[in-house]
């Protein structure tokens, strides 16, 4: 008879939780590890840089990257079947770099005034002469620049007695401003919580463009240009991915039907052709079209002209701006539906097309019966997929058009061809927007619900949650 000895308590240890619970608890257990040390890193650097301003940006990651390979070795010690687990750490690093940390500040910044001057940094524009006093905890402002007639309002305060506020005081070289803090304003004299260090040779002041709360007052100026802005870029927005969707998967349907007629002579040299949009990188492609629908030089118009036509403004007039836009990204997306189209056929049976036509089915017939319907469950998804590609599809319409033209009643940021995405990058980045990132932002997170719900209704007009459930 064999008896079976319990397990040892370390031989225990070693044995993971099973189950979705495991893999959850290991997930856990990473992130807080990973975590962790991200915070820690990020006090301790952020204690440093204020002890030694001249501090590099990058000494978080020297403080950082120790702390969390000594966390994580903690953690192994405490759950030894962790260490299958380690081979994640990398891609849970960077999905928190690149994917979890920009999502964070995203939604940070849409309920702030963040922007190119609200940027947390010294108003260099309005910096005016300073005395320091001889105890080097007040601060005297000689004449003010710009349209503030008192310190307070100069230096922006929330308070009555400006408790609190961040004074930007620089050097004679003003490479870098030393932030100090206000216990209070009176007159033009600032009176510091703490004494300046004796190294650092006051000669001139002022404020700091801080980034502040404001609550929902971004959304409120999006949905307060809603008619004017909002609804039309959202409707053209679903319109060009729509479109893009319904035309490139008819051309890329009828070109992939004809060019696997096995018949056809040639065909292989007429798929590389049709294939070479694809295969040029769309920078050069785009830059091509541009040059081709030029109002006064292009071939298109030159064309045109021969043939007696007016000149097209294709590029310049709102509703024809968008037609070149459809008709580009048309050019530059039918060659993968074709593709997908011929890979898609090659995996329906001969056997079907010969009863057919032993039946007495004619080409049409067998396309409609046999082809489109099978056709139907590899197509969903890539139908699925080019709609929300298209639906951000940025490149293509800054490349073409920079959103353009302008329409009277909108922002600048906002064009005739300008989709959701790049209302949004033009807020954050063009100079037209004033580099506002906070709206900026607010704009990324409608854009983000919209997709979503979007998304929601297309994976069920699908049957995708039905085919899920099965």
């Amino acid at each position: 008879m064999t008896t079976t000895l319990p397990a040892s308590r370390a031989a225990q240890r070693l044995i993971p939780p099973e189950g979705t619970v495991g893999v959850f608890t290991a997930l856990a257990i990473l992130a807080a590890a990973l975590g962790g040390a991200t915070l820690i890193g990020w006090l301790i650097s952020g204690a440093v840089s204020a002890a030694f301003p001249s501090a590099p940006p990058y000494l978080i990651l020297i403080i950082t990257l120790p702390i969390m390979a000594a966390l994580l070795w903690l953690t192994l010690r405490f759950f030894p079947w962790m260490q299958s687990w380690y081979y994640l750490v990398p891609a849970l690093v960077f999905l928190i770099a690149f994917t979890i940390l920009p999502i964070i500040l995203t939604v940070n910044y849409a309920f702030t005034n963040y922007s190119g001057v609200n940027s947390g940094y010294g108003d260099v524009g309005v910096k005016t002469s300073v005395k320091l006093s001889a105890d080097r905890r007040s601060v005297t402002f000689g004449q003010l620049t710009g349209p503030a007639s008192d310190l307070k309002t100069f230096l922006g305060c929330q308070r009555a007695d400006c408790a609190g506020e961040t004074v930007v005081l620089y050097d004679a070289e003003g490479a870098v401003p030393q932030y100090a803090r206000a216990a209070s304003v009176s007159g033009m004299t600032v009176t510091l919580a703490a004494p300046l260090a004796e190294s650092f040779k006051v000669t001139d002041g002022s404020r700091l463009n801080a980034i502040r709360r404001v609550g929902l007052a971004n959304f409120r100026e999006i949905f307060a240009r809603a008619s004017s802005e909002l609804l039309p870029v959202f409707v053209w927005t679903v319109i060009f991915a729509f479109a893009t969707v319904v035309l490139n998967a008819l051309a890329g349907l009828i070109l992939g039907i004809l060019l696997y007629n096995k018949r056809l002579k040639g065909r292989n040299i007429y798929r590389t052709l049709l294939f070479l949009p694809w295969a040029i990188p769309t920078v050069i492609t785009i830059q091509m079209w541009v040059a081709l629908l030029n109002q006064q030089f292009g071939v298109v118009n030159k064309t045109l002209g021969l043939l007696g036509l007016s000149a097209v403004p294709w590029l310049a007039d709102p509703l024809w701006a968008k037609i070149s836009v459809l008709l580009v990204n048309l050019w530059l997306g039918f060659p993968y539906m074709m593709t997908a189209t011929i890979s898609a056929l090659s995996t329906i049976s001969d056997d079907l097309y010969e009863a057919a036509s032993i039946d007495g089915a004619s080409r049409w017939q067998q396309i409609v019966n046999i082809t489109l319907p099978l056709l139907r469950t590899s197509f969903t998804p890539i139908l699925l997929s080019t709609f929300a590609f298209n639906f951000n599809n940025f490149g293509v319409i800054y490349l073409l058009t920079q959103g353009g033209p302008s329409v009277a009643g909108r922002t600048s940021t906002a064009g005739a061809t300008d989709i959701l995405l790049s209302w949004g990058y033009n807020t954050a980045f063009a100079s037209s927007g004033g580099q506002n990132y906070a709206l900026a932002s607010a704009i990324a997170l409608i854009v983000f619900f919209l997709t979503l719900a979007i998304s929601l209704v297309n994976f069920r007009a699908a049957g995708v949650f039905q085919e899920a459930r099965k």
